[in-house]
Order: C-alpha cells, then structure tokens, then sequence
C-alpha cells in the first residue's frame, strides 16, 4: 500500500533550497571571518574611506548572516503519524536526498532504510529476548556516544517507544533531525527516520549516521531487517 505524503511533506518536497551542505559553504565563511577579524585587530575606521568601512561592514553582516544558517525552525511533522486504516509510522521523505525512513518501503526506494530489530530470531531473540526498556536504554546510550561526522547529539525527546533527536553540524549548527520508534506488535521492530533540516544534498550523511549507530547496536544483539 503506498502512502499519500501530507501537505507537510508535499510543500517540503516542492521547496528547493539554495542552500547547499555545511562543507561548501564553511570555507567562505571562514575566509570572510578571517578577513573581519583581521579587520576588528588590526586596522583604524579613520584610515579608511566611506567605501572601504560599507564594503567591511557587509562582510560582517555576511558572517553573522552565516552564523545563523543552521538555526532553521523544528519540522511540524515530527512523531508518530496517523495514515487512516490502521497504519502508523513515521513521517515519509521529501524529494530531496537529504533523507531516509523506514516509512518509505512501499513509497519510496531511493530514500528507504530497513528497520532494525533488537531481538533477531536467529540471535538473542531466541536465547536472551531484551525488554522493550532495556533496547531503548542500548539506543539512548549509542546516541549519547557516537558522533558521526562530529555532529554532536541532543536527545530533546525520550519515551518508552519513541527517541527524537538533534545532531548539529561541527560547522555552521546546521540540524539534522532523527527519530526512532519502538512499533509495536511482533518483531521487536524499531523504524527510524533521518533528515537534514536545509539544504537539498547532505553528502550522504543520514545514511552514514544510521550506519554507524546499527553497528554499534550489533555488538549489543541488535540487526538490522533488512541487510
């Protein structure tokens, strides 16, 4: 059955962002820090001409401008969403390559990840099945150690069957948001989405971010469902 995007998701997949990813845009930026704060240090407003102190005064308002960037509003369409018919799941993808979600198994192919499972069949979920709390206790811990690309996370919401959490770029505080969710019913099932807040590419780095978190949950018992 493949799901209809909400309005939400539409107008985010029409929206193309001139923006582009952290790393091409960082050296600019640095370049023009450099050159106002060479500025700031070293050099007198009265040796200057009018032009010279207008042009330097943009360069300083370019990097606080670039500053900001990152500092995009939280998406509306976080949590747990209601298709009608019984069906529940995370939000789906925009158009855009800077997202992945279990949600997009009938949907989408090129912006689908598997789910994971922390209790495979033919692992501890024979042996040893965990708890529900004590997979999301694993998770949390993960998400509190790794940081993938120097994104640093934020846990800014935690309950038993859901995580949602903000990784900001080591450049310029772009966000990335990501959340996972305990499904109920068989399967020890745990979808997750991941997706950059600006920007239209992200150098692959949801992908990578979800990578590195299934291996380190691997070495606790977790799989992943689909590879």
């Amino acid at each position: 059955m493949q799901l209809q995007r909400s309005p939400c998701s539409r107008a985010v997949a029409q929206r193309k962002c001139a923006l582009k990813p952290a790393m091409r845009i960082a050296a600019p930026a640095l370049q023009v820090a450099c050159q106002a704060g060479r500025w700031q240090a070293g050099e007198n407003d009265e040796k200057l001409q009018p032009k010279e102190v207008i042009l330097r005064s943009v360069n300083m308002a370019v990097v606080a401008a670039l500053l900001t960037i990152g500092a995009a509003p939280r998406p509306s369409n976080l949590g747990i969403q209601d298709y009608g018919a019984g069906i529940q799941t995370l939000s789906l993808c925009p158009s855009t390559p800077n997202c992945i979600a279990t949600s997009e198994e009938g949907n989408d192919r090129e912006h689908y990840a598997p789910p994971l499972t922390y209790n495979p069949q033919d692992g501890r979920g024979r042996k040893n099945p965990a708890t529900q709390e004590q997979a999301m206790a694993e998770l949390v811990s993960v998400v509190k150690t790794l940081q993938p690309d120097g994104f640093t996370p934020k846990i800014i919401k935690q309950t038993p069957n859901y995580l949602y959490v903000e990784y900001e770029s080591p450049i310029m505080g772009f966000i990335d948001d990501v959340e996972f969710w305990f499904k109920p019913g068989p399967g020890a099932r745990v979808e997750y989405r991941s997706a950059s807040r600006v920007g239209e590419s992200d150098g692959n780095i949801n992908r990578k971010r979800i990578r590195a978190i299934r291996q380190e949950l691997e070495k606790e018992g977790w799989r992943s469902t689909g590879f």
